[in-house]
């Protein structure tokens, strides 16, 4: 088995790493990664259905899909991500427990009892310390997981917050846990770096496992991937499944209520009602509107355009 890490940083890279080693790669893999602050959400979620999206945009949060099913997770500095990529002869090889039950004796060893849970996270006395999520892709199977180490569990919170009914689809919806990070639990405290290195030698402790670093030709091919799929609007938006949006606020006494039908990210249809705009500038502003993506952005830009000036409270309508 080849041992990992990567240095970049970049959600965007990490995530496209992991495609390319699965699809790329003959050997067995172990992964480790850190990201910078990033709500990462399932293969087949509503990207905005699963995200406190005021709270997302002012802390300058990343928004990335990944290519395996589950829910949502928060990624940040003080939260270490591993990998297993492994080639399976049947589907009747792959299981959680044979990528989790590694990471959990590897735990014991720092003094951690981790269980599983019915929800593929693994707890610690009761509390989730990692969510858990795979792919398969022909004889090779993806498994990751987060490991919150010392993470940010207030930005966590406020970062996958969600209002719940405005989002109506068939989008797979997370389950939010209780969570805790792993570094509470340590009756000797170690820095993330040292955690980090400890679970590299715990697998290169076995037979046949080596250090492997990626070279120049690799990293400009998970690049590519970077640019052609993982940062563009049409994955980490538009491969959320056909939804309806409904949401009414009050702005000084007059209200806006939106209803927005969106397919792969862009708005089909949009009504938009109630006294704060005239009716006229309502039609005005859903025709406009017709074609674009739902990000606050295009909104922002559809509304500039029409030469209407008005505050982010009102776009913020939209999500």
């Amino acid at each position: 088995m080849l041992c990992i890490y990567l240095k970049n940083t970049n959600p965007y890279f990490c995530l496209a790493a992991e495609e390319y080693l699965l699809k790329n790669f003959d050997d067995d893999i172990f992964l480790l990664w850190q990201s910078n602050n990033t709500v990462v959400v399932g293969k087949h979620q509503n990207a905005l259905g699963e995200i406190n999206y005021r709270f997302v945009r002012k802390n300058n949060i990343i928004v990335a899909r990944r290519i395996s099913g589950g829910g949502t997770v928060f990624h940040d500095p003080g939260n270490v991500n591993f990998s297993f990529i492994k080639n399976v002869k049947s589907s009747a090889e792959i299981s959680f427990k044979q990528f989790t039950q590694p990471v959990v004796e590897a735990l014991s060893k720092l003094g951690i009892t981790a269980t599983t849970s019915g929800r593929n996270d693994l707890l610690v006395e009761g509390k989730k310390i990692s969510g858990n999520a795979e792919h398969i892709f022909k004889n090779r199977v993806l498994h990751h997981g987060t490991l919150l180490y010392n993470s940010d569990l207030k930005n966590l919170g406020q970062a996958i917050k969600v209002v719940s009914g405005r989002y109506k689809s068939k989008a797979v919806q997370s389950n939010r846990s209780e969570v805790a990070n792993i570094s509470s639990f340590l009756k000797k405290e170690i820095s993330i770096r040292e955690f980090i290195q400890f679970m590299i030698d715990v697998q290169l402790e076995k037979n046949k496992n080596t250090f492997y670093k990626l070279n120049e030709k690799e990293i400009q091919k998970i690049e590519t991937l970077v640019n052609d799929k993982f940062k563009t609007r049409k994955w980490n938006f538009g491969y959320s499944p056909k939804y309806l949006f409904k949401n009414s606020i009050e702005i000084e006494g007059k209200k806006i209520s939106v209803e927005l039908d969106v397919k792969r990210g862009l708005i089909e249809n949009c009504k938009i009602s109630g006294d704060y705009f005239s009716n006229k500038r309502a039609k005005e502003i859903s025709v406009q509107l017709k074609n674009q993506w739902h990000i606050f952005a295009a909104i922002r830009d559809v509304l500039s355009t029409l030469e209407v000036d008005i505050a982010d409270e009102v776009i913020y309508c939209f999500f």
